[in-house]
């Protein structure tokens, strides 16, 4: 399965540039419902992911609480405690599912490492739903038809 299928266009992602400020962050963080965001370079480059708790931590122990001072305060200044993981266009299930284990969503990078999009968990977690429900009504077919011919053999 192509993992293209999945994608949220970056069109569709809230996203911050890295050389935002903490005002302009919040600012467009505000009124989402999202806990972690990507992080690009201003040409799409994928730089990384920033959590509401890097931000407040950030505000707390970098720069105080001075909300005023926060358009003069760079989103890079502050520390990340994890990026998640990056895939590319071309990476097979298998690692994108073990990605999405540990992230809620898995950023999609080209071969220039330019962000496209993301795969959200539940995308995943949907398709593999599907897939043991196919898998289910055709282990169900396959054993009406093995006791049916068990059946004929009986007889």
């Amino acid at each position: 399965m192509n993992l293209l299928f999945f994608l949220t266009p970056k069109q569709d992602v809230l996203y911050i540039c890295e050389d935002f400020t903490l005002r302009q962050t919040l600012e467009k963080w505000s009124n989402q419902h999202y806990a972690t965001i990507p992080v690009l370079k201003r040409n799409g480059e994928y730089v990384g992911t920033i959590t509401e708790g890097d931000i407040l931590w950030g505000m707390k122990t970098l720069h105080g609480l001075d909300l005023e001072a926060s358009e003069d305060v760079p989103i890079a200044s502050f520390p990340r405690r994890r990026d998640y993981k990056a895939v590319t266009v071309t990476t097979d299930m298998r690692t994108l599912v073990a990605a999405a284990v540990d992230q809620n969503f898995v950023p999609v990078v080209d071969d220039r490492n330019v962000f496209i999009g993301i795969v959200p968990r539940t995308a995943i977690i949907k398709y593999m739903l599907r897939r043991m429900d196919a898998s289910s009504e055709t282990t169900q077919i396959s054993t009406r038809a093995i006791r049916s011919r068990l059946a004929q053999n009986d007889a």
